[in-house]
């Protein structure tokens, strides 16, 4: 009986310590620091897609009017390309409870495309980037068609 006991004190103390308040357990997770996987920050699709997409998507749609003429220029299609090719990345981790395979097709081809686009302006190979960006936002705009109703379609 008594080497029962030996083992029962520790093993309720053990206990006690794993079965805190809900704030406890924040409090001890808060003091681990931050979450290490990708979290995405609380917001709204539409507030996501505009803070993400829309200020490269338009300077995008400026910079691939023409072949651009300096080194400056194609540095800037890289930049913006991928911004939107990582851009395809960070839906992947917003998908909808409804249809996410389609949102997640579309989201990894946009992301290709995106990365086929800055692998054209790194090469500065002016017919490649345009056709790479014309897929990149056929497979945007095919989202948009399902997910937005054919709302914010985007033109080259």
């Amino acid at each position: 009986m008594r080497a029962l006991s030996v083992f029962a004190v520790p093993l309720a103390l053990l206990a006690l310590a794993h079965t805190g308040s809900p704030e406890a357990t924040a409090a001890a997770q808060k003091d681990k620091g931050p979450a290490l996987a990708p979290t995405p920050v609380d917001t709204n699709m539409h507030d996501f897609m505009e803070g993400v997409f829309q200020a490269p998507y338009r300077r995008l749609k400026a910079a691939m009017a023409a072949e651009p003429k300096d080194a400056p220029a194609w540095k800037a299609i890289r930049s913006d390309a991928l911004i939107l090719a990582e851009g395809g990345n960070l839906l992947l981790l917003r998908k909808p409870a409804k249809d996410a395979d389609l949102w997640a097709k579309w989201s990894a081809l946009s992301r290709d495309a995106g990365g086929d686009l800055f692998k054209a302006a790194k090469a500065k190979d002016y017919p490649a980037a345009k056709k790479a960006y014309e897929a990149m936002l056929g497979h945007c705009n095919a989202c948009h068609k399902k997910f937005e109703d054919g709302k914010h379609i985007l033109a080259p």
